[in-house]
């Protein structure tokens, strides 16, 4: 097709924003779960309106050096010319339709759109292509939309007729440049008034009534152009330093009463995506007396441990759970891992420990490097990393015959080969776990497909049974071995995932995360604790104060066993909240102001915002506490200070 020069401008811009909007209306589709019984016909028309917002800024920024050379008033008599233009346009557009699409799946793993650090979250995987390959047989009616709504654009795009030169040429053409470039500035502004500024990702959270619901809002080439060397630690200068330090000290110090040290050896399982919300003991009320969830091991395991029926992870993906488990380091606007403040001094339970003597290793049954979890126990202090290609050159086991095909090693096998080599450390040891069967693509290996049969709520259960099952025979073989009576086992997961229930599926609960304590030499540690507030970062150093550690080291997270109930707490920042809760409120905080106040106790699904009738006093105190628990943060990531000076 030929039009003029103007109008297919035009028309091509607002094809472009068609292609948005079509892919924002199938993110939705496709996730629909994720908002069914939130989302009425006022927020989801909400939800169009601010996403118009986006979309707007997105198509200048995409379409920005296609459209000034459009506008150029160069002979289009030259079709080479004319060409590249258009190669231009579609490549460009098609790249920002993939990204969307691709979120249209990922959105399911990590609750927001995908940021500029994505390159580096998967710069270690070996066998990303694999992975990929399987998600698009899997996705496959995407992989189609994708292809023809590429060929459409082609097809639909308009080329401006032959023009004659001269002054008048030239003149509409500059005319056009100068409005192109005023919506341009106002678009990616989101206003032309003298009061707006640049939008950001934050400013989704005006057009939603959960954090959760921005992903919606947002578009992904946005959030990746907007993320593109942002500071990630600005310090926010809430109150002075002094103050902030006082309110919330991350250096922790021993009690003058502190016993002699217990030289016992620490057991850490990181368990992928293994939710709260998935272990019957944990969930009765929920749901109902006769929820038998999907995990009758650790129903057993927790008859005879210490665990929190109110239990949080910090972040939302696997490098969050690393940091905020082991060296008690929440995940704050971005994974720690893809940050700057990553090559800083960091401190751990192996570093802390290693100053007593202990023994450490890391076991993970990915390939050597993945997700970069070895770099991170190596520079965390962890004495030998233990992966995949140790687990190959084990003669007791089946090497690559026990590879999943996508991630790492089967659990079951990992794990025994976890507590054979356990066996072999000298101790007291410190030692930890991540595993991943309980995964994308919820494969099984093909001796348990019939022992563990798709449910009818989500392919992922399957497996979260199976990697079950692999921990019930792991502390079998553990509870066999001579240093397991003086062993401390800490269970926790990576992050949560795919909530089985309306009441796990709020902003407080789709962080949702068990933390147990199991020591089955010392019987007091027992029990359900329904009082206090669990969350990953507090791992650390309750571990530290069980073993009577008697040095200082750094947490942003506090002693659960020695920390009265109404100071336990939990933290997570979602889609530009801070997220805080403690004695029975939930706070959701946007760095400026606080946008929303819920009474966990009575209002269990958060339906009721009481931030205008709270109690005042309560309220400023969290505000208060969670800016300094904020600006703690930045301040110790932006100067390194995030270990004790000896």
């Amino acid at each position: 097709m030929i039009h003029t020069r103007q109008g297919a401008l035009v028309w091509n811009l607002l094809l472009a924003l068609v292609y948005m909007f079509l892919a924002r209306v199938v993110f939705l589709a496709w996730n629909w779960n994720r908002y069914d019984g939130y989302v009425d016909s006022g927020l989801l028309l909400s939800i169009f309106k601010g996403g118009l917002r986006f979309d707007l800024a997105s198509l200048f920024y995409i379409n920005a050096l296609w459209a000034v050379l459009f506008v150029i008033p160069v002979s289009l008599k030259v079709k080479v010319y004319s060409r590249v233009v258009k190669i231009l346009y579609v490549v460009f557009n098609a790249v920002a339709l993939m990204a969307n699409l691709c979120d249209t799946v990922y959105v399911s793993f990590t609750g927001r759109r995908t940021t500029a650090t994505v390159l580096d979250e998967f710069s270690n995987e070996g066998n990303l292509g694999s992975i990929i390959g399987a998600e698009l047989l899997h996705s496959w009616m995407l992989v189609l939309l994708f292809v023809v709504m590429v060929w459409a654009m082609w097809r639909l795009y308009l080329r401006a007729t032959v023009e004659r030169g001269g002054w008048r040429t030239w003149l509409a053409s500059l005319c056009s440049l100068v409005l192109l470039v005023f919506c341009a500035i106002g678009s990616i502004r989101g206003g032309v008034d003298r009061t707006t500024r640049p939008i950001t990702l934050s400013n989704a959270n005006e057009y939603v009534n959960r954090p959760i619901e921005a992903a919606a809002v947002l578009n992904t080439p946005f959030s990746i152009i907007r993320s593109i060397g942002k500071p990630v630690f600005a310090s926010p200068e809430y109150m002075p330093d002094e103050e902030a330090a006082e309110l919330f000290p991350i250096i922790h110090h021993p009690a003058d009463s502190i016993g002699e040290f217990r030289p016992m050896n620490v057991v850490v399982l990181i368990v992928e995506s293994f939710s709260r919300g998935y272990i019957g003991a944990l969930n009765r009320e929920v749901n109902d007396s006769t929820y038998t969830g999907y995990t009758p091991n650790i129903d057993r395991l927790i008859e005879n441990s210490l665990t929190y029926k109110h239990s949080y992870a910090n972040g939302m993906k696997s490098i969050d759970g690393m940091p905020s488990v082991l060296s008690s380091i929440p995940m704050l606007q971005e994974p720690f891992f893809l940050t700057p403040a990553a090559l800083n001094d960091v401190g751990s339970l192996a570093s802390y420990l290693g100053e007593k003597g202990y023994d450490s290793a890391f076991f993970h049954g990915a390939p050597n490097g993945s997700m970069g979890f070895e770099a991170f126990a190596r520079h965390v202090g962890f004495d030998r990393y233990v992966g995949m290609t140790e687990y190959c050159n084990s003669p007791r086991h089946n090497g690559m015959d026990d590879f999943d095909g996508a991630w790492a090693i089967w659990d079951e096998p990992f794990l025994q080969f976890y507590a054979e080599e356990l066996g072999e450390m000298k101790e007291p040891f410190i030692a930890g776990v991540f595993t991943a069967s309980s995964h994308h693509p919820f494969k099984l290996p093909k001796e348990y497909v019939d022992s563990f049969p798709e449910d009818p709520i989500h392919p992922l259960l399957k497996c979260i049974r199976y990697t079950d099952m692999a921990l019930g025979k792991f502390f079998e073989t553990a509870s066999r071995q001579p240093w397991y009576n003086n062993t401390l086992f800490v269970l926790t997961s990576d992050h949560s995932m795919y909530p089985p229930a309306r009441e796990l599926a709020t902003d407080l609960e789709i962080y949702a995360s068990p933390v147990i304590f199991f020591a089955p030499g010392d019987s007091t540690l027992r029990g359900l604790d329904y009082d206090r507030i669990a969350q990953q970062i507090d791992i650390m150093p309750t571990v530290l104060g069980y073993l009577n550690y008697d040095r200082e080291y750094m947490a942003f997270g506090i002693d659960l066993f020695n920390t009265a109930p109404a100071d336990t707490w939990a933290f997570s920042y979602n889609n530009g909240m801070y997220q805080f809760t403690r004695d029975g409120l939930f706070m959701q905080f946007d760095g400026q102001s606080i946008k929303s106040v819920y009474d966990i106790k009575a209002d269990p699904l958060l339906e009721s915002n009481i931030v205008a009738t709270a109690d005042p006093a309560k309220v400023a105190a969290m505000e208060r506490d969670l800016k300094a628990f904020i600006q703690q943060y930045c301040t110790a990531m932006r100067t390194d200070n995030l270990v004790p000076r000896r």
